[in-house]
């Protein structure tokens, strides 16, 4: 068995500092880079490192010990709420759960990214798998799946061994661009955010390059000044397509590509307070087909993505990963499917 002297020895520091790190002492300072180096080591060199932790571990190797039945969900705690997209997934889930007879435990971004807690809390809580919704630490996923079986949705992390059930959002995207180009449409913007509230940076989200890749493929430019980063806050895509507006009236884009339903509804909002019309000088194309998209004035088009099945495959893969029914991890890609509404036409602006 790894002890904290093999850490120690390891990484080149004292016990008593790797001590302090694994139990989260405060007292006395460590640096963040030996931090994470006796966090990497604990990883590689597989410590467990409270009792709790390791009770866990021999549980779940001794078949006979009674069973808590327990998942555990790690989203944003508005997600399942407030969005919609996110609650037909969380629906998904539950019901599938349910009727399997497992419950579903709700566990904070915060109380997974916590080195210290991470293992007493699974197992404090008695969870059997973890099903991530929210974006975590990379380092921690294969630290916690030394522990319970781990599936990802609505994930990024496609070059991690990990479970993962998903739709492919490049391609969504290229195709609607390519729907859009196919009626007439050469200036077309974007809207979205990036991996998670936090970034800044559009790059690495998967629809925005699915939008450049189409846009490469058709011979259009894009323009910066046409892509607005709204780090998925409904109040930034009104904002940033009231001043796209206001800023060059002339010389807008007769088309904009969002990377949700609910960032198009609240750009569009925008288009109608300026005196434009949809579609007529700008069309509108949303991606997840929530239920308001169309009631929207006029109904938004969008990718239909099968939220509801998501959920449902990803209980019933976390449920089979439990129970050792599936060993490897295994990537499902679920279908999607353009839905044309009134917010895009064949009639371009001219």
């Amino acid at each position: 068995m790894v002890r904290l002297k093999d850490i120690a020895e390891y990484v080149g520091v004292s016990i008593s500092t790797v001590s302090r790190v694994i139990q989260n002492d405060q007292t006395r300072n460590v640096n963040q880079e030996t931090r994470n180096k006796i966090w990497q080591a604990v990883k590689e060199l597989g410590y467990t490192p409270n009792q709790h932790a390791r009770n866990l571990v021999s549980n779940r190797q001794n078949k006979s010990d009674a069973r808590t039945m327990k998942i555990g969900w790690v989203a944003n705690p508005t997600q399942a709420e407030l969005n919609p997209y996110f609650s037909n997934i969380y629906t998904g889930i539950r019901d599938t759960l349910t009727e399997n007879d497992y419950t579903l435990i709700s566990i904070t971004k915060d109380e997974i990214e916590n080195e210290a807690l991470l293992l007493k809390t699974i197992h404090d809580l008695g969870i059997e798998g973890l099903l991530l919704i929210d974006s975590i630490d990379e380092s921690l996923i294969d630290y916690i799946q030394q522990t319970i079986p781990v599936v990802g949705l609505d994930f990024y992390y496609s070059d991690k061994d990990i479970a993962i059930i998903d739709y492919n959002r490049v391609a969504a995207l290229e195709k609607v661009v390519q729907h859009l180009v196919s009626l007439g449409h050469r200036d077309i913007g974007f809207i979205g955010g990036g991996i998670n509230e936090s970034f800044h940076n559009l790059n690495e989200e998967l629809r925005f390059k699915g939008y450049q890749s189409a846009m490469k493929e058709a011979d259009l430019s894009i323009r910066d000044e046409w892509v607005i980063n709204t780090r998925w806050k409904m109040e930034n895509s009104y904002e940033g397509m009231n001043q796209l507006l206001k800023s060059s009236p002339g010389d807008l884009p007769t088309a904009m590509v969002c990377a949700s339903d609910l960032m198009a509804l609240a750009a569009m909002r925008a288009v109608i307070e300026n005196n434009l019309r949809i579609p007529e000088d700008i069309a509108f194309f949303g991606v997840d087909n929530i239920e308001m998209g169309k009631y929207s004035s006029p109904p938004l088009s969008t990718v239909e993505i099968p939220k509801y099945e998501m959920g449902k495959m990803a209980a019933k893969t976390i449920m089979e990963m439990v129970e050792e029914k599936v060993v490897l991890p295994i990537k499902i890609i679920l279908p999607f499917e353009l839905v044309i509404r009134e917010s895009t036409s064949s009639k371009k602006r001219t």
